[in-house]
């Protein structure tokens, strides 16, 4: 999870925030690129005391400065295109979670096994342990097995929220009366935390979201438990 004063992008846990963090410093190495040679630029135009009084316009120059920025733009594109297609990719998802966002809490329901949904509503601060975070813990948890593809589909029941999980390049809207799609692939173990990422209210900043990532085997033996 992001800690506190860092402004970096959260470590990747599945493929797919990967691939967003090498886009961003793909792109963000283009950024500078253009930001020096620009600032070069200008500086020798402000202070050099040369001046060409005959010079109305220049054709070549027109030219290049024209075409350099449409070849730079694809570099852009293109990758960003490509992302933007593997973000929609959904391929034989092992399984499938439902979100409904609430005013102001998630509901969580377990698609493929017909029992299994709960609410997870924060635990405010003066019920938290001394290893919880203050407004990201909730009291149950979503658990996923790592090393899954896993569907996730999110509506609302009465205002739009929106369900985010950084660390796994994850945000997808929930909207009344729409059912909105993704998928995800967890590559490790551990706690991912995150927050409605649309503002739905007065207590819009207190309903986080925590997914956690366990092993297959273990997750089999947490949805055997909930069944009994």
């Amino acid at each position: 999870m992001a800690t506190w004063s860092n402004l970096n992008l959260q470590d990747s846990a599945s493929p797919l925030m990967e691939q967003l963090i090498f886009f961003h410093d793909h792109t963000m190495l283009i950024l500078v690129m253009i930001t020096v040679m620009v600032s070069y630029i200008m500086a020798m135009l402000f202070f050099n005391k040369y001046i060409n009084r005959f010079l109305l316009h220049g054709q070549m120059i027109e030219i290049i400065w024209t075409i350099l920025p449409a070849i730079i733009l694809m570099f852009i594109a293109l990758p960003s295109i490509r992302i933007l297609y593997l973000l929609d990719e959904i391929n034989n998802p092992s399984i499938t979670l439902k979100a409904i966002g609430h005013q102001w809490y998630w509901k969580y329901e377990y698609s493929d096994f017909s029992n299994i949904e709960f609410d997870s509503y924060m635990i405010s601060t003066n019920e938290l342990n001394d290893y919880n975070f203050r407004l990201l813990e909730v009291d149950n948890r979503v658990v996923l097995p790592m090393n899954s593809q896993i569907r996730i589909i999110v509506t609302a029941a009465d205002v739009i929220h929106s369900w985010t999980i950084p660390a796994l390049g994850v945000k997808i809207d929930g909207t009344p009366g729409r059912l909105n799609q993704s998928n995800f692939y967890i590559n490790r173990p551990g706690l991912y935390f995150g927050q409605c990422s649309e503002i739905c209210g007065a207590n819009h900043s207190f309903m986080p979201i925590i997914i956690e990532s366990i092993s297959t085997e273990y997750f089999i033996k947490w949805i055997l438990s909930n069944n009994n």
